[in-house]
């Protein structure tokens, strides 16, 4: 299932529901319905840049694990094996980090699923 963000100050911002869950924990928001509003938004990048400087320093093990999963799959028909990196929480949360940035410029809120 995906989360779609939408705000005034950009565009909008999709990821999967068990992505947009750990970043909306961080703020206590539920993942099904629920706004940052402007005033939260310096709490929220906060909130996120610390929970981002964590992960660089100790992945979680989720992020080890999806590489270590990816590493027995097949990508074509000579069975070479694929060599793949976990996307880290980092990335993940880039494109809303972004977004909670020009909300916070902006003066505008961040909504998902209304």
């Amino acid at each position: 299932m995906l989360v779609t963000f939408k705000s005034k100050a950009a565009a909008e911002v999709i990821m999967y529901k068990e992505h947009a869950k750990r970043i909306l924990d961080l703020f206590n928001k539920d993942v099904e319905r629920g706004v940052i509003t402007a005033a939260e938004t310096s709490a929220a990048l906060a909130k996120l840049n610390a929970a981002i400087e964590e992960s660089r320093t100790r992945p979680a093990p989720d992020e080890a694990s999806d590489a270590s999963a990816q590493q027995g799959k097949y990508v074509d028909d000579d069975h070479e094996r694929a060599a793949t990196q976990a996307v880290s929480f980092a990335t993940r949360a880039y494109p809303f980090l972004e977004m909670l940035r020009a909300a916070q410029k902006g003066g505008a809120d961040i909504a998902w699923g209304i």
